[in-house]
């Protein structure tokens, strides 16, 4: 008996493989793929590759001709339902009307609110369109984009290395390094797809870490982002040796830093930088995915305010025991397991000798 194929199926599949070409170089866009296809036949492929440049359903449509293809009547599948403004670049749903596509698939709708509704553009001139396929997919290539969109605040994920019984550094403060290579050279992937690093004052001093992107071939690094409520950080610090660096403080720095680091002074709330307005900040920047590795005072304010989206944990087959440091040190202690953080586990490889934990904050949690 001859296998049913599900084209659409495969094609969106193959749209998204494009989409993630453009991991680490669309932002603050988020990644597109495209195909244009007649039945089974590829006619073009596109992906979105660069702020400001050719959206994925004009790069396909290009790539068509190209071809020598002829798009009219075909199918586009894109995922993302097709831009309806003029941005940086005209709307992708007069590319596909001009081009004389005749449906179109999109695996989920834009919640940006500028340029959606491109799909009641292309019904009302008569192309079939269809929304949904193969959805939580293209959801996840873009978590940051789409949080931006709806909320104003970027993805925040954070990124853990710790022993089998949770400790991230001895007593004293060394970690380098519990987990192996192969992980470490993982977290730099994770790193590459951020927008920006984010890092407490006391790792910076702790660590003396450069908060670059390294392993990853990307043509970008992200910003980083530090928090030092007294504006203390020193110049001699190896992460100001490149890039851009953001600081967050409750006061001005008491002398003036190197042109590349920028401040922005913030309300100091009960001893604490007031972290929401941090990501109310990072938002309106047009950071989509903040990637953070920082100390254990850090990633406990962050979860307990409820502003962790995602968790990526690295663990290495030892113990360290008390009274090593562990993962998380809440502001008030948990009384009551119904104040747990509930995680909705997504993944667990090997990575190396490690295992490499993905976890979401679960949505039932207060």
């Amino acid at each position: 008996m001859t296998p049913v194929v599900d084209v659409d199926g495969e094609l969106m599949a193959r749209a998204l493989q494009l989409a993630e070409r453009g991991m680490y170089t669309t932002t603050p866009n988020p990644r597109v793929g495209c195909v244009i296809a007649r039945g089974a036949q590829v006619l073009g492929e596109g992906w979105h590759e660069r702020s400001g440049e050719a959206h994925a359903e004009v790069r396909a449509l290009a790539d068509a001709r190209e071809r020598g293809n002829d798009p009219r009547g075909a199918t586009a599948y894109v995922t993302l339902e097709p831009c309806n403004h003029h941005g940086r670049t005209p709307p992708c749903t007069e590319a596909l009307l001009a081009a004389g596509i005749g449906r179109v698939v999109a695996a989920m709708r834009d919640p940006n609110p500028q340029a959606a509704r491109g799909a009641d553009r292309l019904h009302t001139a008569g192309v079939a369109v269809e929304i949904g396929l193969r959805e939580a997919e293209a959801r996840d290539l873009n978590p940051g984009w789409i949080k931006r969109m709806q909320t104003g605040r970027p993805w925040l994920r954070l990124k853990i290395a710790a022993s089998l019984d949770g400790r991230t550094a001895l007593s004293n403060g060394v970690s380098q390094w519990i987990t192996g290579a192969a992980a470490r050279a993982d977290g730099h992937r994770w790193r590459a797809r951020a927008c920006a690093i984010l890092t407490g004052i006391g790792t910076v001093r702790q660590d003396d870490p450069r908060l670059t992107v390294r392993d990853v071939d990307t043509p970008r690094q992200p910003l980083k982002v530090i928090i030092d409520r007294h504006a203390e950080l020193a110049p001699t610090a190896r992460l100001l040796a490149e890039g851009e660096t953001l600081v967050f403080s409750a006061v001005a720095p008491r002398a003036p830093w190197p042109p590349h680091v920028q401040t922005q002074v913030l309300p100091d709330r009960d001893g604490r930088i007031d972290l929401g307005m941090m990501l109310d900040a990072l938002g309106a920047r047009c950071i989509n995915e903040v990637h953070v590795e920082a100390g254990a005072k850090l990633n406990g304010a962050l979860l307990a305010a409820s502003l962790v989206d995602e968790l990526v944990i690295y663990l290495a087959p030892c113990l360290l025991g008390d009274p090593a440091r562990g993962m998380l040190d809440w502001p008030s202690p948990i009384a009551d397991l119904a104040d747990r953080v509930r995680l909705q586990v997504r993944s667990v490889v090997p990575i190396g000798e490690d295992w490499r934990v993905v976890a979401r904050i679960s949505t039932g949690h207060p």
